[in-house]
This record gives structure tokens, sequence and C-alpha cells, in this order.
């Protein structure tokens, strides 16, 4: 009885619940949660989980899975094919974005976050696809009923904080549908910092729903004796004024991975 009990134990993952790290939010007026999974020791750590199962639209995080769409479906060549600029300014949220307003490709676009390259990109692949591959990708909850082609900043396709991370465990593992120079394409352009000691990869996104600003970092950090997949998540009234709400996406992310050691 007592093996069976303990092989048991040894399949559960390790979790970890760190309350103590809801400091570092407070310290930027900041509501949300961070999910880590620190891969070498498969531990999970959550400052909230009842947050990291909770679905919300995932804004242009899902950058990570449509670009691998987006190239794995021919809709660009390549990461450098141009898609011309309507000459219409751009704007998000009631912001110009001077850096959308100009003939973009696919790693730029990612970069600079261009929504309108991914919604051009994306009305030329069917509703149906990318309900199949997402199913397949095992990513968000399904719902692709939104009309517009900007389903991942509107509607009720949702994703968990827990689910990035899962599907960037198999991006990371090259355990997804799609060709390796692809992913290795998508892995590259997700680099967003690198040293000798420790590589960045990730996306940040920002939308709106029922007046609640949803600010997300997810991505994983590779250091030189392990990687840390992480997903952070913060929300708060679109009225209230914070100047920390979106740089504090990464900093309150880098301020956690470094109480845990990841570098």
């Amino acid at each position: 009885m007592y093996k069976v009990i303990i092989f048991i134990l040894f399949l559960i993952p390790m979790v970890s619940f760190g309350q103590d790290f809801n400091r570092h939010f407070n310290s930027l007026h900041l509501n949300g949660s961070t999910t880590i999974y620190d891969y070498n020791n498969k531990k999970w750590i959550f400052t909230d989980s009842l947050d990291a199962e909770k679905g919300t639209l995932p804004a242009s995080t899902f950058k990570i899975p449509n670009s691998l769409i987006i190239l794995e479906s021919k809709v660009v060549a390549n990461e450098k094919e141009i898609i011309k600029w309507d000459g219409t300014e751009k704007s998000h949220l009631g912001m110009v974005i001077e850096a959308w307003n100009q003939d973009t490709d696919l790693e730029t676009a990612f970069k600079n976050s261009t929504v309108w390259f991914y919604v051009e990109a994306s009305k030329k692949i069917k509703r149906e696809q990318y309900i199949r591959t997402l199913q397949k990708l095992n990513y968000g909850n399904g719902n692709l009923k939104e009309k517009g082609n900007d389903f991942w900043n509107y509607g009720d396709f949702t994703v968990t904080p827990k689910n990035q991370i899962e599907y960037l465990i198999k991006l990371y593992e090259n355990r997804l549908p799609f060709s390796k120079k692809n992913i290795s394409i998508v892995k590259r352009i997700m680099i967003s910092e690198s040293s000798d000691s420790l590589t960045f990869r990730g996306k940040t996104g920002w939308t709106r729903k029922n007046g609640q600003d949803i600010g997300w970092w997810v991505g994983y950090l590779e250091t030189n004796d392990n990687v840390y997949f992480f997903a952070t998540r913060l929300t708060k009234d679109k009225n209230e004024k914070n100047p920390d709400f979106l740089s504090g996406r990464k900093e309150v992310t880098k301020r956690i991975l470094k109480e845990i050691q990841a570098y």
C-alpha cells in the first residue's frame, strides 16, 4: 500500500502557492496573477491558482500560435514577406501607434504587435481551419464565433494562463504540428532579450472587454541550466489611470522570476 501511495505522489507535479509574491503586484498597484513552470523540476508556481485557470481573451499573445498558423498556411512565404499598409492611420484602444503606419512583414509585425498585419493575414485563413488547428494545439476554448477577423482581441475566444504555458512547453519541445523551419522562425522572432547567460522569448498583449483592460506577458526564460515558462495577466477598469499597467506586465514577472532565483 505504501509503495502505491509513494508512486502516486511521484506522479503529481510539484506546486507552490506564492501569496507573498503579491507584494510585487501591490507595490505597482496591479491586479492579476503570474503563473510559472520550472521545467527541470517539473514545478508549478502560482501567485493565484484560481486565476491561472480563468480564461480571457489572449490579445496579442495569440500572435505566437497565429504566426505559426500563418506561416504553415503559406499566407506569407516567410517572415520577411511584406504586406502593404493601406495608408490609413492605425490605433489600438484609442492610442495611435506610429510604428504600425508602414508596410510590414511578419517579423516586424510580431515585434511591434501590429494588429492590422495579422488581421489581413488571418482573412486568408478560413475560420474552420483555425478551429481545427487550435483543437490540435489544445489552445483556448475553441469559441471563434466572433464575426470580426480580430477574434483574439474581441469576442468570446479565451485562454487561461496555465493553458498558455502548456502550449509554450510544446513549442519549446518542438511538439507542435508545424514544420521545424516555421517553429524555428517563430522562436527566433519571439526573442525580446538575450545575453550569454539568458534569453527571454515571449509576447505581450493588451485588449479590453466589458470595460476591463486585460494585459498579458507570456513566454519563457532560458538560462544556462533551466527553462522557466511564465504567463502574467493583469486586469483593471478601463477608466483607472495606472501608468504602471503596461510596463508592469514585464516588471512584476521579472521580479518574481528573480525572487525564485530563475536568473
